[in-house]
């Protein structure tokens, strides 16, 4: 199996970090994760945390930055980004309220498409991050991930795909890890278990129903290049306990076999 860099996802250890944002990050390294994945940056500036990476050795793999400041200040979110070595901006979330129509969608895969070419001009990746939402609804007889990414370019836009809410929205995350193949920098390895009032909740890796061995190697296959972690909500155990037990799981099971 090819080798593919190991991340988290910061919004796992937002409380932590709201605490003691620096000290927090140094127990990411410590852990083990070789990158992070930014959701907001902790009140520090572009040099400052470029300096704490330093320190830390992490790598910026990307920052989740909401589509109103993807709108209202896309040159800072870029300049913020190329400072501290991150190589992707995602737009993380919709404000699923504001898109229930075909027309409303389709204006913003034009809208993202602009936003990456822009990111690429720069040399930022642009990624979008699904959630189940985007299987509910379709756009041209599409579920509106499919057509999200047939109406934009792979130069412009690329595939952040969470593959616990591709497998909660009744989908494969096996088949569409292979659809994307090649336009699929960054998997969010993230693991659930449903609940008795058929509600469900994120879980530590291998603790929940995601087939994760088999997404390790199809990750692999389609070149992913970052497996990033994130747990929602870590109800079984505090947070920064949570995404060592997750690293733990990825020493045993797939770094200890490559």
């Amino acid at each position: 199996m090819r080798r593919m860099g190991i991340a988290l996802q910061l919004y796992t250890l937002r409380e932590p970090l709201a605490e003691d944002f620096k000290g927090t990050v140094r127990r990411v390294a410590e852990i083990g994760y070789e990158g992070v994945e930014f959701a907001g940056y902790g009140g520090l500036s572009a040099e400052e945390m470029k300096r704490l990476l330093e320190e830390t050795g992490l790598r910026a793999v990307g920052s989740h930055v909401s589509l109103k400041a993807l709108r209202d200040n896309l040159q800072g979110e870029i300049a913020y980004a190329k400072t501290i070595g991150a190589g992707t901006i995602a737009c993380p979330w919709l404000p699923v309220e504001q898109y229930q129509t075909e027309e409303a969608w389709t204006s913003l895969f034009k809208e993202l498409e602009s936003i990456g070419a822009e990111c690429r001009k720069h040399g930022i990746v642009f990624c979008y991050h699904n959630h189940a939402f985007e299987f509910e609804q379709r756009v041209g007889g599409q579920f509106v991930f499919d057509a999200l990414y047939g109406s934009t370019s792979p130069d412009s836009v690329q595939v952040e795909m969470d593959v616990c809410w591709v497998h909660r929205a009744g989908q494969d995350p096996l088949a569409y890890i292979a659809r994307y193949a090649g336009r699929l920098p960054l998997v969010h390895f993230k693991d659930y278990a449903p609940t008795e009032d058929g509600t469900f909740y994120t879980k530590e890796l291998g603790r929940g129903i995601v087939p994760l061995a088999d997404v390790l190697k199809a990750s692999s296959d389609a070149g992913a290049e970052w497996l990033v972690v994130e747990q929602d909500n870590c109800r079984d155990n505090p947070p920064i306990v949570s995404v060592a037990n997750s690293f733990n799981w990825l020493r045993e099971h797939y770094l200890a076999k490559l």
